[in-house]
């Protein structure tokens, strides 16, 4: 798609009063885009680091207030050593390569994911990102990394029982909106929009209690392909549906034809 197309976009998007204030994309498709070229798996997620600097931009040009990419799931470690190896070297890398330019560009940084089980080195540049950025006020960035939905809730429940086990709240405490609180996206607004590259119909055990009322986009675009137009068109498709919450569309219910 060309660049004046993507701009035209841009223009349509900022003229509507609806932008989600928080998109979370499930980045999928680095290894079929280097199959499709002959090339490793490895070199198809180093195609996909460019992608997350450019959907990054994209995000702050329309002014999106969150971003949470899908980086590394609890499931990931199943793959080859290889590829593991490769994936949480070039996380160390590209953090450590673009720390400061989120500093300067006034991003902040979070992470949602058991971190203690990324490595030593992985967990100190994560942090020292983070500690760098914690009081920008632009776009947040939250990475998913080492992450589960289900363990999150998991851990959510084992939380609440022993606040509720040490007298530190009460069984009618618990609402939605405290349960929230004990998550790992707390001070996130849930995901207005989520979008699946790669055509893959499926959460992937990716934030299942946040994304309940999430719209859904999903495209056949392989991660390494996606920028600055398929941002934008995921954004304008969001824009043109009506969310209900499970209420009646507005002027109620249409009559059939």
């Amino acid at each position: 798609m060309a660049a004046s197309a993507a701009d035209q976009m841009l223009q349509r998007i900022k003229a509507r009063d609806n932008l989600p204030a928080h998109v979370a994309i499930i980045m999928d498709g680095n290894g079929r885009w280097a199959g499709k070229r002959g090339r490793p798996r490895t070199a198809g997620h180093r195609e996909g680091v460019k992608a997350v600097k450019r959907t990054v931009e994209a995000a702050i040009e329309v002014g999106v207030r969150a971003l949470t990419l899908y980086a590394f799931s609890t499931e990931n470690w199943r793959r080859p050593r290889i590829e593991v190896a490769a994936i949480m070297h070039l996380l160390y890398e590209t953090t450590k390569r673009e720390m400061r330019e989120m500093f300067e560009n006034n991003i902040c940084l979070t992470a949602s994911g058991d971190l203690d089980g990324l490595s030593l080195r992985q967990r100190t540049i994560l942090r020292k990102a983070m500690a760098m950025t914690k009081d920008n006020s632009g776009l947040v960035l939250n990475l998913a990394l080492n992450y589960s939905g289900r363990a999150e809730i998991l851990q959510a429940v084992k939380r609440i029982a022993a606040d509720v086990a040490g007298r530190k709240m009460k069984l009618d405490d618990i609402t939605e909106t405290t349960f929230a609180g004990y998550l790992q996206t707390n001070g996130l607004p849930d995901p207005d929009l989520l979008i699946r590259t790669s055509g893959e119909y499926r959460l992937s055990n990716f934030l299942l209690w946040q994304t309940s009322y999430t719209e859904l986009y999903i495209t056949d675009t392989l991660w390494p392909d996606f920028g600055r137009a398929e941002f934008f068109a995921a954004l304008e498709d969001y824009q043109k549906r009506e969310r209900r919450f499970g209420a009646v569309p507005k002027g109620g219910q249409k009559k059939k034809k």
